[in-house]
Order: C-alpha cells, then structure tokens, then sequence
C-alpha cells in the first residue's frame, strides 16, 4: 500500500486521529501519572482521603538491649587453673581471685563444678551457682 493511502496521512489535520475527544488515546498522561506519582502534589487530596498513613512515621525503634554475658562454673575453674599456671593468679586465704567484669562476664550460671578452691567477684549469678560455690568451700562477692 502506498504511503499516501494510510491511514495515518488521511487523518492529518483531524486533531485526535479518529480517537474521539482529546486525551482518550492516552496512557498514563490520563490519570496523572503512574501509581502513587504526585502524591506530595497533584494527587494530594486523594492521598488524604484515601491513604492518610501513606506519609510520616509510624511506631518507634526499641531501645537497644544489653546483652548479658554468662559464664559457667567449669568455665571458672578453667580460668582460674589457666592464671594459675601462668603465675598471673592473685590469691586470698589460699584461693584464687577470678574476677569477672575484668574478663568481660557479667553472670555466673550453674553448670559443672570447681574443682580448686576460688573467690569469685560477679554482678551476678544464680542461686544453683552459689549453691556449688559454697559447697566447694568457695567464695562470691558482689562486684563493685
């Protein structure tokens, strides 16, 4: 077919071509843009309407928690034999100082035994703990 029979040559001049009133053969030009564009403009009035939420902040962010690092009882009497070994122990009474806050433990838990007579300087530490310190002829204090 020659160029000067299409279709395209015979609307020249007709404004929209054959499809209708102005704008009907648009994309996304209809509807002022793609999805949520001119949220913060043109479309604001929907927006509150419609999605009042869409914009600002919601909630808050937890306030970070410190994590408490436990040690157990076989843990200690490792530690102590190791200063011990290295001549780097402290004693008191006969017994080893194993300071905890110094080595970066915060709490003393129960599992295993001492097996060498220590004292033990923690911010804490659980009843079953203190329970096998005691029975090892042990000390804990509190750390200051």
């Amino acid at each position: 077919m020659p160029t000067r029979l299409r279709k395209i040559r015979k609307r020249r001049g007709s404004r929209t071509h054959g499809w209708g009133q102005i704008g009907q053969h648009r994309k996304h030009g209809a509807k002022g843009g793609r999805g949520m564009a001119g949220g913060h403009k043109h479309k604001w009035t929907w927006i509150i309407k419609y999605a009042p939420d869409h914009f600002g902040e919601k909630g808050f962010y937890p306030p970070t928690s410190r994590e408490v690092k436990a040690i157990n009882l076989d843990q200690v009497s490792l530690i102590a034999e190791k200063l011990k070994t290295r001549g780097a122990a402290k004693s008191e009474n006969g017994k080893i100082i194993v300071d905890l806050p110094s080595l970066g433990y915060d709490k003393v838990l129960g599992k295993g035994r001492l097996t060498i007579p220590v004292k033990i300087v923690a911010k804490s530490w659980t009843p079953k703990a203190e329970e096998k310190i005691l029975a090892s002829n042990s000390v804990i204090v509190a750390a200051e």
